[in-house]
């Protein structure tokens, strides 16, 4: 489950396992069995994490489909089972890349870095250190503006250092070399997700380190080679589709989340050290893609006939639904014929005590109030409903396709996004319990057999608001890979419906604060309080506008 408005509800949940020894019945035992195998499987050190794009991915998905072709599941993904989808990282600094100044080279990261707006380009110059002249490299000591902004809480220094590469460009400067004499630290490091503007010059920073080195004698004149080979980073994730054609009208679709965070390394763990150690995902979201499995066994063996089955093991979920975002704007069957989907985030942690199980998606139709049973007469569970269609996880994706939803979850625990969430801490009769219960609803409405009506619901708040006093409210595309932010959802009251914004404007600034990427679009966020009045402006579709907003 991506970290984001879960996490907010955090409560300590203590451990438990439910009756493992209570008798099951024979075919309770066979899905037991399945989820202890698949789970051991999925969380197990040698996958790596399942990080989009790695290895350790790669293993997740074939197992994944060989599990589909064992039961008997048609592939329908582009590629057999398999649907690729394109992850965008930013921009990387390639090993072309190198700084020379008087016959010494420096050491890339280390002694220096560009910034990831610079162009791609060779320079060889001559040029003195304190003489700022046109058609040379020019270099700017930050000490002064880091002094004199020290205490200036709307001073950006990387948007300093942009514009004055733009400025500076047109005063005949052919490079921009920053360095920083001053006791205060800067901060500075190569961004790869920074999407500012691409400037026309380069733009490189050396390091405190190396400016002291070779920088000392500020008459002195130097020579430099300086080469900039920046490019575009990228990786492949794939979704696992399979389908179960029973030549009916309407499609029901079943997802889960198969990727989770690898080693941290896309900064989304939570407990972060310095160990290189594996986030296993036992209950985010091996126990979703597990219980996905046994529901596909299970539909493939029954009569539940009048409707077809879409089996989909979405990744990139953990980056921001990638892949069931991609997947509702690339669907290998038609949209229009989908019924519902079901999507199953972290179902492995059922408390014995409580067992509280949340449903989600509850208001996105008015007839899962009679197909959901929520009286705990009825249910094995003390279910919480949550009226919204939108929240951290795939089902989201297709809400914003008008397709009603339904979402399982038993919640937060101590090991979320840690690398504690491990295979031994699943609660395997507690999902037993999960599956048989979304395989009666599944039945249920089967039974029905008409399709569903959509409604609107409320837009759910997204962000960790623990770490900011005020939000927006919207849900960001994750996926967008321009500058600024892309607004994917607006939610009902808040500031940003107030101010007139809408689903697919690409937020560029807040006040002073540009916004270039939603790491600087939070950073902003953090610099106002409750009761701020400023301005945001906004591009939609080809015309930049901007409006007046109250945190």
């Amino acid at each position: 489950m991506t970290q984001l408005r879960w996490i907010l509800l955090f409560v300590p949940i203590f451990f438990f396992q439910i009756g493992s020894s209570q008798k099951l019945k024979k075919s309770d035992q066979v899905t037991l069995t399945n989820l202890q195998n698949h789970i051991h499987y999925l969380a197990d050190d040698k996958l790596e994490g399942r990080r989009t794009g790695t290895k350790g991915e790669e293993l997740a998905m074939n197992y994944i489909s060989d599990q589909f072709k064992q039961i008997g599941i048609k592939p329908k993904g582009p590629d057999g089972y398999l649907q690729p989808f394109e992850v965008d990282e930013g921009k990387q600094v390639n090993t072309a890349t190198h700084f020379v100044i008087n016959g010494k080279e420096l050491k890339l990261d280390d002694d220096f870095f560009p910034f990831a707006y610079s162009p791609n380009s060779n320079i060889e110059a001559l040029p003195a250190i304190a003489i700022q002249e046109a058609g040379m490299p020019w270099f700017i000591n930050l000490k002064e503006v880091l002094e004199e902004n020290e205490n200036n809480p709307h001073f950006n220094l990387n948007d300093h250092i942009h514009q004055q590469a733009l400025d500076f460009k047109r005063k005949g400067a052919t490079a921009l070399i920053f360095y920083n004499t001053s006791a205060n630290d800067d901060g500075l490091k190569f961004d790869g997700k920074d999407k500012a503007a691409m400037t026309e010059i380069p733009v490189i920073y050396v390091t405190k380190a190396a400016a002291k080195i070779f920088f000392k004698d500020v008459a002195a004149s130097l020579d430099i080679k300086l080469k900039v080979d920046i490019s575009e980073k990228k990786r492949t994730g794939h979704n696992v589709i399979g389908y179960i054609d029973n030549g009916a009208e309407n499609i029901t679709v079943i997802g889960a989340h198969f990727d989770h965070l690898g080693y941290g390394e896309d900064g989304n763990a939570l407990g972060k050290t310095n160990e290189h150690v594996v986030y296993n995902g036992a209950d985010d979201n091996a126990s979703g893609t597990a219980a996905l499995i046994e529901l596909a066994r299970l539909l493939k063996n029954s009569r539940l006939n009048k409707s077809n089955y879409l089996f989909i093991a979405f990744s990139g979920e953990e980056l921001g639904l990638f892949g069931s975002k991609y997947f509702v704007e690339h669907p290998t069957i038609n949209l229009t014929n989908v019924n519902y989907m079901i999507n199953m985030d972290m179902v492995g942690r059922l408390n014995d005590s409580s067992k509280v199980l949340t449903i989600g998606g509850y208001g996105t139709s008015p007839e899962w109030s009679s197909l959901v049973i929520t009286n705990a007469k009825k249910s094995p569970f003390v279910i919480r409903i949550d009226s919204s269609g939108t929240g951290p996880s795939d089902h989201t994706s297709f809400y914003r396709k008008n397709i009603p939803v339904l979402f399982f979850f038993t919640g937060i625990h101590a090991d979320y996004h840690k690398p504690t969430d491990d295979y031994d801490k699943i609660n395997y009769p507690g999902e037993v319990v999960i599956v048989n219960y979304i395989y009666s609803l599944i039945d249920k409405e089967n039974k029905e057999d008409h399709k569903l009506a959509f409604t609107k619901t409320r837009e759910t708040q997204n962000s960790t608001s623990a770490r900011f006093s005020v939000t927006l409210g919207i849900m960001p595309d994750y996926t967008f890979s321009g500058a600024g932010v892309r607004v994917d959802g607006v939610s009902d009251g808040r500031p940003a419906q107030k101010a007139g914004l809408q689903t697919g404007d690409v937020i560029l600034q807040l006040g002073d604060y540009n916004v270039t990427s939603l790491e600087n679009y939070m950073q902003a966020l953090g610099k106002f309080k409750k009761g701020d009045s400023t301005v945001v402006r906004f591009k939609r579709g080809s015309e930049n506008k901007e409006a007046p907003v109250q945190f």
